[in-house]
């Protein structure tokens, strides 16, 4: 049996499936566990589907390009991001040789797709403020192809400082691709990286339709780098990877008066946000409230296997996050509508009073 063949064997029966949302929980009737949007939009369809579609349909790549101010050579469009980090590590890494690098607590499928394709994963944690650990990660150099940070960083909804972001670029220029996933970026625009595209060609851009633009069923994420990058992605894709239909949608999402819906939905929900983490901040058995500039907060608090327990049994789900390294006793809870968010806040609440009579 081939080196390979062997270490294939022990990373499978080792490895752990991502634990998805929709995994982890069912039931419920306010589902806040999943970051997504529950202020969905209506499309049409035109119904006609019996010719294969484009591996990178024309029309839908100019308007991400043209919403991302990039130019449509720098610009993959895929089933979501996560076939995006797939690809990435499929195209760079060599199986058994190289590494990627993650900074957690951060968002679980850079490891397992690493791990999956026999890539070592190296682990350097963001230090207690939540920023980068420049000197260990820089330590890490060996056989790294791939650096990925993800802002604002999931599950604990911070934004990675632009400053360091840029000393990682400069430090890995002709080493490593840094890939820094936008996932949330709507909801923090002004934290985009995207417009450094044109200084450091090792510099890719993960985006997704699945959380501002309300569109997580649609599975439709993109890849934005220099065009070298997008051709050696194009040469690992699917031939039909993106379906006609989630493409029509996906150029509708983008229009003018898409984007103009989406910016509406992202200032109510940052509003929210502000008003949801106020309150949290309330309770007594919430020792800490996250920052986040995303659509989600997370919450410190004694047992978050009970409150996400009593949570549920009331018909709402949020996320136990504590099993992340370096956080605790951690839940996330994803911001809903105003009755969703308003009925959450009543449930919390009860929680409160709940703890109280335990105590005496």
């Amino acid at each position: 049996m081939s080196r390979i063949s062997s270490l294939a064997r022990q990373k499978v029966q080792q490895l752990v499936p991502y634990a998805s949302a929709r995994l982890s929980m069912s039931g419920g009737s306010v589902w806040l566990n999943a970051n997504e949007n529950s202020m969905a939009t209506d499309y049409t369809l035109s119904g006609q589907y019996n010719r294969y579609p484009d591996c990178q349909p024309k029309e839908l790549i100019s308007a991400y390009a043209s919403y991302a101010g990039v130019e449509s050579n720098q610009v993959l469009t895929s089933r979501g991001a996560d076939e995006g980090i797939e690809l990435l590590i499929r195209s760079f890494c060599e199986p058994g040789q190289d590494a990627i690098s993650i900074c957690p607590p951060t968002y679980g499928m850079y490891k397992i797709s690493a791990e999956s394709q026999l890539v070592d994963v190296n682990i350097v944690p963001l230090t207690q403020d939540l920023t980068l650990d420049l000197p260990t990660l820089f330590a890490q150099k060996a056989n790294v192809k791939l650096v990925f940070i993800c802002s604002p960083n999931n599950p604990t909804g911070d934004l990675i400082p632009r400053e360091q972001i840029i000393e990682v670029l400069e430090f890995y220029k002709d080493k490593a691709l840094v890939v820094v996933d936008e996932a949330y970026i709507e909801f923090a625009p002004e934290a985009s990286v995207a417009g450094l595209l044109s200084q450091y060609n090792n510099l890719v851009v993960l985006r997704t339709l699945s959380k501002a633009f309300a569109l997580a069923g649609l599975r439709c994420g993109f890849t934005l780098a220099e065009p070298s990058v997008i051709a050696a992605l194009r040469q690992m894709i699917a031939p039909y990877p993106v379906p006609a239909p989630v493409a029509e949608i996906a150029v509708q999402a983008l229009s003018s008066q898409g984007q103009q819906k989406m910016r509406a939905t992202v200032e109510q929900i940052n509003s929210l946000r502000e008003s949801f983490s106020t309150f949290a901040k309330t309770l007594a058995y919430v020792s800490r409230v996250y920052p986040s500039k995303a659509n989600y907060v997370l919450l410190s608090v004694p047992d978050a296997a009970a409150l996400v327990s009593f949570i549920a049994e009331q018909g709402v789900l949020i996320r136990n996050q504590s099993s992340q390294l370096g956080l605790g006793q951690v839940v996330r809870v994803s911001i809903g509508s105003p009755a969703e968010m308003a009925q959450l806040q009543q449930i919390m609440s009860s929680y409160s009073s709940l703890q109280k009579q335990e105590s005496l």
